[in-house]
């Protein structure tokens, strides 16, 4: 009999996380921890993260604090994630949770240290490698201010092109 899920252990613990999902035992946690409104982060903001951390990655390739390459395979991980036609089913953390997004930055990190690890060829820690130089209380609120401007360009400016 085959399980739907996978053990991962972090230094927790042991955490059962869904065979096929991307992300691992920090996002597994908040789901279970956090089961508040069934409502997941916005795409447009998780779009939004991928971005920031794709920056950076750049970033951090050029201040040598991440192996170019390292940082190229997170660069294309991003752009992988992006274009992903099941995209938020790797991003289940529910809208309301605690603090200042950790959660949700979390979640982010795992996903692409995860995709970027096998385009890496070798280990991309969530933390030290997709989180370098960063914190929750930077990344969330940026990405608020960044999902809105996109949607400004591609929603709002449009809808009122049309509109007028």
């Amino acid at each position: 009999m085959t399980s739907n899920f996978r053990i991962v252990q972090d230094s927790m613990g042991e955490l059962k996380v869904p065979k096929n999902a991307l992300y691992g035992a920090q996002t597994q946690r908040a789901v279970n921890n956090f089961p508040v409104s069934g409502q997941r982060m916005p795409e447009n903001v998780i779009r939004a993260l991928l971005l920031i951390k794709s920056a950076a990655a750049q970033a951090n390739i050029e201040l040598k604090q991440i192996p170019k390459e390292m940082g190229i395979a997170i660069k294309q991980a991003v752009d992988k994630m992006l274009v992903a036609p099941d995209l938020m089913s790797h991003f289940p953390v529910d809208i309301f949770q605690t603090g200042s997004g950790t959660s949700t930055n979390m979640n982010v990190n795992e996903v692409l240290a995860t995709v970027a690890s096998e385009i890496y060829g070798d280990k991309v820690n969530a933390n030290d490698h997709i989180n370098c130089g960063q914190s929750s209380n930077d990344v969330i609120p940026t990405a608020i201010h960044v999902s809105a401007a996109i949607a400004l360009q591609q929603e709002l400016i449009p809808a009122l092109q049309h509109l007028s």
